[in-house]
């Protein structure tokens, strides 16, 4: 269901931040998690491109404005709290700013290589 009359400050109503998990459309694969405030969510759906709020700069910051490596939004979901974003996106080159593909490249733990 799309909700095109929903009003943003629902999602900030306990922080100013929010999570906002970054998927890949097409395999599934989770690219990064980063935060948004109300401003950046409503660049993002503007012009569809991912904007966020950088927690150590104190600033929105656009994915990909300076690499290249753009992130173009093709779906946005919300969980049951209201407080956590998922973001389909067509991702253009890496995500990480390690040049990884993935932020998610290291393991802590696996079962399957004990």
């Amino acid at each position: 269901m799309i909700d095109n009359n929903i009003d943003l400050k629902i999602f900030f109503k306990k922080a100013p931040l929010i999570p906002t998990i970054i998927q890949d459309v097409q395999n599934d694969e989770i690219l990064m998690l980063a935060y948004m405030n109300e401003e950046s969510l409503k660049l993002t759906l503007e012009t569809g491109l991912t904007w966020f709020w950088s927690r150590s700069r104190s600033e929105l910051w656009n994915k990909g404005a300076h690499s290249g490596h753009i992130q173009r939004v093709k779906e946005i979901s919300y969980d049951c709290d209201e407080d956590t974003l998922l973001v389909k996106v067509e991702q253009t080159g890496a995500a990480c700013h390690t040049g990884n593909r993935s932020c998610f490249y290291r393991k802590l733990y696996s079962a399957d290589e004990k």
